[in-house]
């Protein structure tokens, strides 16, 4: 893989990361679509260890095949392969109970009380970036 050094540093600097990456662990949140895939890659190639997460928010069941299902399904299997793709390590985060907790229970109230919830909105705010940069750090 080619890589701009000074696009690196710009990554490396704007996030905090060591510039010494043989040191560092970074875990990379992958959906299995191109742009987490293509970070993972080019973290790899700056040096740094890297290991890939992937949520499951859901029982998959009918979605197992069903693309673009967020967090289940075929994004799991496509992340899998790309991390295996990248010779990384990858792991499934089983996130199902906060997210209904978090999610799906919020969003079911709001709708009873009138509202028009946005799911993915609440999604993002908590399960997928503030309680997976928590897992991550721990």
């Amino acid at each position: 893989m080619n890589i701009d050094t000074a696009t690196i540093e710009r990554v490396r600097d704007a996030i905090g990361l060591d510039p010494d990456g043989g040191r560092t662990l970074v875990v990379a949140a992958m959906s299995g679509g191109v742009d987490s895939t293509v970070v993972a890659g080019l973290l790899k190639a700056a040096g740094y260890g890297v290991a890939g997460i992937t949520l499951q928010l859901y029982d998959h069941g009918d979605a197992v095949r069903r693309k673009g299902a967020c967090c289940a399904g075929q994004d799991i299997h496509d992340a899998r392969k790309a991390a295996a793709a990248l010779d990384i390590p990858h792991y499934v985060l089983d996130f199902e109970s906060r997210f209904k907790d978090a999610v799906i229970e919020e969003f079911a109230d709001a709708y009873v009380r009138g509202e028009t919830p946005i799911p993915c909105v609440t999604c993002n705010q908590t399960v997928k970036f503030a309680d997976l940069l928590s897992r991550a750090q721990a």
